[in-house]
């Protein structure tokens, strides 16, 4: 099915041909249509273009009004203040338009395809291998898992990267350990979990860099195991290869555990650009892009300095010839540009890296990687805070381990659920299965709904509250749908354009088509918290309907299929849009 004409485009249609008419050289302005208290929507444009040909504002508006036909889309137009049009849509025109909504039989509710979609790889939810994952890998993960499924909803070809932590010094010092105490990571992978497999791996970490730090010695050995791993010696590969297989393990279980797709071959860690990182430093030097100062190769920058004003460059290559950072991650751009054809690049990486990602970019531009075809971007985001406003850590002050973040998270959420089980009569799998949803969705959701870039508190006490904007409360409310309809009995879902609409049936109408523009809005500015801020409303606006406005007590047949209508295509939008945000939504709650 093709996709619906939303009705502020057949509004702004309407209002750019009497425009048109009424002042011929505004042809193609806009008309500036937005949302308003005042009517269902208003028009703000006929004042900037009154100026421009030096005419009344009030009288240029006055004449569009004369030129708009009314009756099929807009059902009223007056003119407001200084040439304010305020407009009303006539009620046969909101349910046509969420009757074509509600017949897509593809399940997009009428939600266009992008105008130009390209190739998005993005590079999200980077653990490090031989560490186990904290509170900070929490929104890499969620926000890029929300773009992967906002972007391919609106047609993108996305490429999922997991840019690991799978390689350098520490590995040295890992291996050098394990070889020397080979009995520490005896165990058959069948026998553990993964959790239990990186709290292993994380104990034999510490106690080897206790060991690097404290014995010279050690040290020493351990370098010379790093010099062994980049040079591909076969025995340093196979232990070094054990702990990225012991990793991911438990990588995949907190992704699970995340409800969470995160695909084996989408995981290229540092590791895999080592073939490339000789020959990016080449091209840069040959194209004289990086130059050597003090025998590492190095980018400058005319407008990043330190504090006492002297340049502070971008090293792509060490005076020892190891590589670093920059050189990876300008390998990965290389590769996914050329090898994976990407017009966009798109990186969810913590705020507090925006220096380095600033360098990276500039560099890759200056080497003619990046250019006018090819745009990379930096998603930035903000910091977990406690309740107490600092970043999140445990009483003992340290980091919070994600997987009991969740564990506690399922747990509050199952209680939730556990209290109004019998009410809606709940099995004890079904409470099991919804409090794992409600407590992810609670957790996802809380992020979700902040702008990437500010920090956030977290708060589990109010992110499993059944009031305020939380998922729970948008979870409640489409299970309250699904209810209703369950009850319906022989009744269905019949849109009837005949019917007058009450004000809040009107107003959930006009916010339900919105849908479509805020899906691409949403995918184009990368601000998943848009989508999160319009389904909260729309589960606000629902609210108000069923205070205002009974279902199935409705007063004749033909309104309660209308209403019925209305609220299973509502059901039908929360769905949706929570499954864009990656929460799922129980039937029952």
């Amino acid at each position: 099915m093709a996709s619906v004409t939303s009705l502020s485009d057949s509004v702004q249609q309407h209002l750019a041909s009497a425009l048109s008419a009424a002042l011929p050289e505004a042809a193609g302005a806009d008309p500036l249509l937005r949302r308003s208290d005042r009517a269902d929507y208003q028009a703000n444009g006929i004042l900037a273009l009154a100026k421009k040909a030096k005419a009344n504002p009030r009288e240029l508006a006055t004449q569009v009004v004369s030129g708009i036909v009314t009756g099929e889309v807009i059902a009223d137009v007056e003119v407001s203040g200084p040439g304010f049009l305020n407009i009303t849509v006539a009620d046969k025109a909101i349910t046509e338009n969420l009757a074509a909504r509600y017949a897509d039989d593809t399940g997009r509710l009428g939600v266009p395809f992008a105008a130009h979609p390209g190739t998005t790889v993005i590079d999200y939810a980077q653990p490090n291998v031989a560490k186990e994952m904290h509170v900070g890998h929490l929104r890499s993960a969620v926000i890029g898992d929300a773009m992967v499924r906002l972007l391919e909803f609106t047609g993108e070809n996305v490429v999922r990267r997991h840019h690991i932590g799978d390689w350098g010094t520490q590995f040295g010092m890992l291996i050098q350990y394990l070889d020397e105490h080979p009995h520490e990571l005896d165990h058959k992978e069948s026998e553990v979990s993964g959790e239990e497999a990186m709290s292993n791996l994380d104990r034999l970490y510490k106690t080897a860099r206790k060991l690097f730090d404290s014995d010279e010695e050690f040290k020493t050995r351990a370098r010379r195991r790093v010099v062994d791993l980049q040079a591909g010696d076969e025995k340093t590969l196979a232990i070094w290869q054990k702990f990225v297989d012991e990793s991911k393990i438990y990588f995949f279980s907190v992704f699970d555990k995340l409800d969470m797709e995160v695909r084996d071959p989408d995981i290229v860690g540092e590791s895999g650009y080592n073939d490339m990182l000789a020959e990016t430093c080449r091209l840069l030097e040959e194209s004289g892009v990086a130059v050597r100062s003090e025998g590492a190769l190095c980018v400058f920058f005319d407008d990043i300095k330190g504090p006492e004003g002297n340049p502070v460059p971008l090293i792509v290559q060490k005076s020892d010839g190891g590589y670093g950072y920059a050189a990876t991650d300008l390998s990965a751009i290389r590769d996914r540009v050329f090898n994976l054809k990407a017009s966009t690049l798109l990186y969810v990486v913590d705020a507090r890296q925006a220096l380095h990602f600033r360098m990276v970019f500039e560099t890759a531009r200056r080497a003619g990687w990046l250019n006018d075809d090819v745009s990379a971007v930096q998603l930035a985001f903000g910091t977990v805070l406690g309740k107490d406003g600092k970043p999140f850590k445990t009483r003992e002050g340290e980091t919070v381990k994600l997987e009991n973040l969740l564990d506690e998270a399922v747990e509050r959420a199952t209680a939730v659920v556990r209290e109004k089980a019998e009410k809606v009569g709940l099995t004890e799998d079904e409470i099991v299965e919804n409090g794992r949803y409600v407590g992810v969705g609670a957790v996802k959701y809380a992020d979700l709904s902040t702008s990437a870039v500010r920090d956030y508190k977290f708060d589990l006490d109010q992110m499993v509250s059944l009031n305020g904007d939380t998922s729970v409360y948008l979870q409640y409310a489409y299970a309250r749908i699904r209810s209703i309809l369950r009850k319906a009995g022989e009744a269905r879902p019949v849109a009837h354009p005949e019917l007058e609409l009450a004000p809040a049936e009107r107003a959930l109408g006009l916010h339900l088509d919105q849908f479509a523009e805020t899906v691409l809005e949403v995918a184009a500015a990368r601000e998943p918290h848009k989508m999160a801020a319009y389904l909260y409303q729309l589960a606000s606006l629902l609210t108000s309907f069923y205070d205002q406005c009974p279902v199935l007590k409705a007063d004749s047949p033909a309104q309660v299929e209308n209403r019925l209508f209305l609220v299973d295509l509502t059901a039908r939008t929360l769905h949706q849009g929570m499954a864009l945000l990656g929460i799922r939504t129980p039937d029952k709650l």
